[in-house]
């Protein structure tokens, strides 16, 4: 018998582990629609983008457009309540919801926090909120206001729920929309500092109920626990990517959240444009190595639900990208080329082929 025919195959598909992408697309198209009943001509993006946009002018705001989004951190809230550890997850929190927001080229101004929990713990919400206070302060936004609701019954002892405001700021002509966007284009893959927030769902499936893996175990790769590596916070980009808006000439901005690369980056793309990926241009981090092994994902489900470590992606002219690579790692930031925009239908073609 091979090894193959040994290892169990897990049901580790997205869905398996109980998250419905296509059902979600579905939603949020129907929301959209009822959306556009109370979308007056202020509302210049509604549901489905990266940020809502909304125009200022009839309020004697000038040329001044908000842009906001609203996200959370899904099921690593669950990493953290078993590991009892809940300063990162606010990082998270700002995280998804500043760099939502920074796709369009605003810049956050403020967020608002929402926890939900079954009992009030202070500590805990103590925890978390200083994990909020350092992701804005990464962010250079101002932490507003929240809410703490306590849902004895909702919730069980000891967990909770996060979910996250941004507002922004932008200009209408410096709005980010990615229509300028042509073939020939460079795509330059930032990378991700791990998981990030998404697809926590079939990682604790694959992870520690089929894979029987402890969070306090070593994991070789990284000299770290795999908690410590689950929980490791998300990278917050927009204070990057607003300092390159302010030398170069930014035609499109995506965030790799859930959906990966495969599902983020059309979004962002025109009409009669895809992208081409090389897959071989970026080292994939070794959590996502370990996911699709003991999990025995296919390369298509992986680039559909995680990073795959690009945790954001701008497009940029030829011309501006050796700029746009010194910019981004004179502060910090990895970065490369992962690829190309070509003729085609608002897809993303990777190679080699998944």
């Amino acid at each position: 018998m091979s090894d193959d025919a040994k290892t169990p195959s897990f049901p580790s598909r997205y869905s398996q582990a109980g998250v419905d992408i296509q059902g979600h697309d579905r939603l949020i198209e129907a929301i959209g629609e009822m959306a556009r009943r109370v979308s007056g001509p202020e509302v210049l993006a509604g549901v489905g983008g990266f940020s809502g946009l909304f125009d200022l002018s009839p309020f004697g705001g000038g040329e001044l457009v908000l842009a906001a989004g609203a996200d959370g951190v899904g099921t690593k809230v669950k990493i953290a309540c078993l590991l009892d550890k809940h300063d990162t997850v606010g990082i998270d929190l700002v995280a998804m919801n500043v760099d939502d927001v920074v796709c369009c080229g605003a810049r956050p101004l403020f967020f608002l926090d929402y926890i939900a929990l079954g009992s009030l713990s202070p500590e805990t919400v103590m925890s978390i909120v200083s994990g909020v206070v350092r992701g804005c302060e990464m962010a250079g936004c101002a932490l507003l206001g929240g809410e703490t609701a306590q849902m004895p019954g909702l919730y069980p002892p000891g967990e909770y729920d996060l979910a996250g405001f941004a507002v922004g700021l932008v200009s209408r002509k410096d709005i980010v929309d990615g229509r300028r966007i042509i073939p020939g284009d460079i795509l330059v893959g930032l990378f991700s500092s791990g998981l990030h927030s998404n697809g926590f769902s079939l990682v604790r499936r694959v992870l520690l109920e089929e894979g029987r893996m402890k969070l306090e175990a070593p994991f070789a790769d990284t000299g770290r626990t795999l908690g410590e590596e689950l929980l490791e916070p998300t990278r917050i980009y927009c204070r990057a990517v607003l300092k390159l808006k302010e030398h170069l000439d930014v035609k499109g901005i995506a965030h790799i959240t859930g959906g990966g690369i495969t599902g983020n980056l059309p979004r962002i793309l025109p009409k009669g444009v895809a992208a081409r990926i090389d897959r071989g241009s970026w080292e994939v981090p070794p959590v996502f190595r370990l996911v699709k092994k003991v999990g025995r994902i296919d390369d298509g489900e992986m680039f559909s639900v995680f990073n795959m470590g690009i945790g954001m992606i701008l497009v940029l002219s030829e011309k501006d990208v050796a700029e746009a690579l010194n910019i981004l790692q004179s502060l910090g930031f990895g970065a490369n080329v992962i690829g190309t925009t070509v003729p085609g239908g608002r897809e993303v073609l990777y190679d080699p082929p998944l």
